[in-house]
């Protein structure tokens, strides 16, 4: 049976569309849900209800599903981060095998996504989508702004506040050795 109830090559264009859309971008999805939420669990629950209301109005999505499904990404998100400043805060940890791996020594980029993963917990909600959309989703500010619901301007300000931020947490987390050699 297919996502949406046909039935494999009975089921109607529709069906197949989406279906080709969900194997084409879910992996994106659930990379850009886990830099959002920290947590691979969430990430994963976000995108299974990202990709249902992605469905259920299919008709109206197909024409940019991928920006109508980032969109739905980012709100559910802000809807979770709402529930968790109501509840008592978890200890999330990082997972390393989550995040797109850069070429060098697997122990240095474990290192290396652990300490981006902490410093992106440290930024405030709005800077934190921002740079996972901007850097990690690779959009563009006008792209940023519309799946955030913003204005351009008010990107660019959040993304020199997030870099801004990111650049002292970071340094910070240096070894000393290679805090002295800049």
């Amino acid at each position: 049976m297919g996502l949406l109830g046909g039935h494999g090559s009975g089921g109607s264009p529709f069906d197949a569309s989406f279906e080709r859309f969900v194997k084409g971008r879910s992996t994106a999805l659930l990379r850009l849900a886990y830099l959002l939420t920290g947590d691979r669990g969430h990430a994963e629950d976000l995108v299974q209800t990202t990709l249902l209301r992605t469905a259920r109005r299919w008709p109206a999505a197909q024409e940019q599903p991928e920006a109508f499904a980032r969109r739905v990404l980012v709100n559910l998100s802000r809807d979770r981060w709402r529930q968790l400043r109501r509840r008592i805060a978890e200890d999330l940890t990082a997972d390393p095998e989550a995040v797109a791996g850069v070429v060098g020594d697997p122990a240095d980029r474990a290192l290396d996504r652990q300490a981006l993963m902490l410093a992106l917990r440290q930024l405030p909600r709005r800077q934190r989508e921002t740079v996972v959309l901007r850097f990690f989703a690779d959009l563009s500010v006008a792209e940023t702004a519309a799946a955030l619901g913003c204005s351009q301007g008010a990107v660019k300000a959040y993304t020199n506040r997030a870099l801004a931020r990111l650049r002292e947490v970071l340094e910070g987390s240096l070894p000393i050795e290679v805090q002295r050699a800049r």
